[in-house]
């Protein structure tokens, strides 16, 4: 048996054609949401929002375009650990800068 059998069949064009319609969807709700943020108080969750699209965004894009959603377990726990650990140092960054604001 080779390793083309356990692998899970790839999208078809038309599953990826609806893929990109949701990701443009997201896009233009992202990009309301920024305007939107000027004439409506979101009481901050503008913010933790558009985090959050496109998160969603990053994790369609490297399931089914770059095919990570078809590739071994390892392979995406690989990916997760490292984005996990951008996602750390992004933390840490932002936090050094708000205590220095802070503490000015």
């Amino acid at each position: 048996m080779t390793d083309e059998a356990h692998h899970a069949p790839h999208p078809t064009t038309g599953q990826y054609v609806k893929i990109a319609i949701l990701l443009a969807i997201v896009t233009a709700f992202e990009v309301a949401l920024f305007y939107l943020d000027d004439a409506v108080d979101m009481g901050g969750w503008d913010g933790p929002l558009l985090i959050a699209l496109s998160f969603f965004k990053f994790v369609v894009v490297i399931g089914w375009f770059m095919h990570l959603r078809f590739e071994k377990p390892v392979l995406t726990r690989f990916f997760a650990g490292g984005f996990l650990l951008a996602l750390s140092l992004y933390g840490i960054v932002v936090g050094s800068f708000l205590v220095g604001l802070i503490t000015r």
